[in-house]
């Protein structure tokens, strides 16, 4: 019990991972969500969005009783675990909620350097989990257990190639990323060889790359300068974004920069400022302009906590929808924990048609949910405004 105590407030642990099992207080029987999240660390603010659309979420099921499954309802506790933007964290996290909370199911990492060695452990442990915000293959690749609420990164590198060939009629591209981590390196690759499939070899006339903490990019830039590009590419998250696109403007870069759903979060521009106006992205959804269900969560949001909801926010809230759809589905909650973790795992496997706020779904073999990209561009007010949507063929 003591373990599910920290500071007096229910739900807190030591390591964010969102999980679901279930215990006994007295008779009743509870589910435990778990979540997954870098609370501190490089990039505190992923983790923030990750806790409060998690607050959100258990907000709605205490206001409904709880979650029915098999036609009784089950109170709902959430697990709060801080990954610290680390791989080796994200892991003991998750060892630490299957095996000594008896988790059923987990919520994040959020990032693919988290997630990909944590949904080792998950999958090892035949316990469904599900990121939120991981777009690299590996991290769902040949692990029946975990899936994923994003596209995927062998999508989104071509999103983003074909929108900047269509958009500027470039021929030429340089690209600059993080080589330590999974997430830029993987996608650097991909839009790499989706741009040399329409341009030709030899056409990423740059392919620069620093090393996770490198703040200095001034000779990688200066050889992109003298490539001959047309347009910088980087996929990285939001903490590098304004240093780099500062310091490409003033070695005198002056063609156009183009990110990705690293850059979703509203710090991007907090710490980029001008700098990042007219800039586009690819990313999940696009706040401003949202209808419907998305325009009644970022309104809600808003009121609660004070600013507009990144990506990783809406693709939280779908994922623990997702979870939730889940474990209704289930059938029934026996208190055995494999025989449970098991049963939510194939419910979640048989999502199909599920409607998010960050778009349709269903999901393949693999865990991937089949969903559309949006290129959002950066407003002459910092707001992210909806360009175009991309969808898969």
């Amino acid at each position: 019990m003591k373990s599910l105590l920290k500071g007096g407030i229910w739900g807190l642990i030591a390591v964010l991972t969102l999980s679901t099992s279930v215990w006994a207080l007295g008779r009743e029987k509870v589910i435990k969500v778990g979540i997954n999240a870098p609370i501190t660390g490089d990039i505190p603010k992923v983790g923030e969005g990750t806790k409060y659309a998690a607050q959100m979420w258990l907000a709605d099921i205490e206001k409904a009783g709880g979650l029915e499954v098999g036609g009784k309802k089950y109170p709902v506790k959430l697990v709060i675990e801080d990954n610290e933007a680390k791989a080796e964290s994200a892991v003991k996290a998750n060892t630490k909620m299957i095996t000594e909370d008896e988790v059923l199911v987990i919520v994040g990492p959020q990032s693919s350097k988290q997630a990909v060695p944590a949904g080792d452990v998950a999958n090892n442990y035949k316990t469904p989990m599900i990121t939120p915000w991981s777009t690299n293959p590996d991290a769902t690749m040949n692990r029946p257990y975990v899936f994923r609420g994003c596209f995927l990164d062998p999508f989104q590198g071509p999103v983003l190639a074909n929108f900047i060939t269509e958009e500027f009629k470039f021929t030429k591209a340089a690209v600059l990323y993080d080589v330590a981590s999974d997430y830029p390196k993987g996608l650097a690759e991909f839009f790499k060889q989706a741009w040399e499939k329409i341009h030709g070899p030899g056409s990423v006339v740059a392919f620069e790359s620093f090393t996770t903490k490198d703040t200095d990019f001034s000779s990688q830039l200066s050889k992109i300068n003298k490539s001959g590009a047309q347009v910088l590419f980087t996929p990285q998250y939001y903490n590098e974004v304004a240093l780099i696109v500062q310091q490409a403007h003033e070695l005198g870069w002056t063609g156009p920069i183009v990110g990705s759903d690293s850059w979703g979060s509203a710090e991007t521009v907090t710490l980029c400022g001008k700098d990042c106006y007219g800039l586009f992205f690819s990313s999940h959804y696009a706040a401003a302009g949202a209808k419907g269900a998305t325009k009644e969560f970022i309104s809600r949001y808003e009121k609660q906590y004070g600013y507009t909801p990144d990506d990783v926010a809406a693709l939280t809230w779908d994922s623990l929808r997702l979870v939730q759809t889940a474990i209704e589905n289930s059938g029934e909650i026996t208190g055995k924990t494999e025989k449970d973790r098991q049963a939510i795992r194939d419910a979640l496997a048989k999502i199909k048609n599920f409607k998010g706020i960050t778009g349709d779904m269903t999901f393949t073999e693999e865990g991937d949910p089949i969903k559309c990209a949006v290129i959002v561009r950066i407003g002459d007010q910092g707001d992210y405004e909806f360009y175009k949507s991309v969808c898969p063929d």
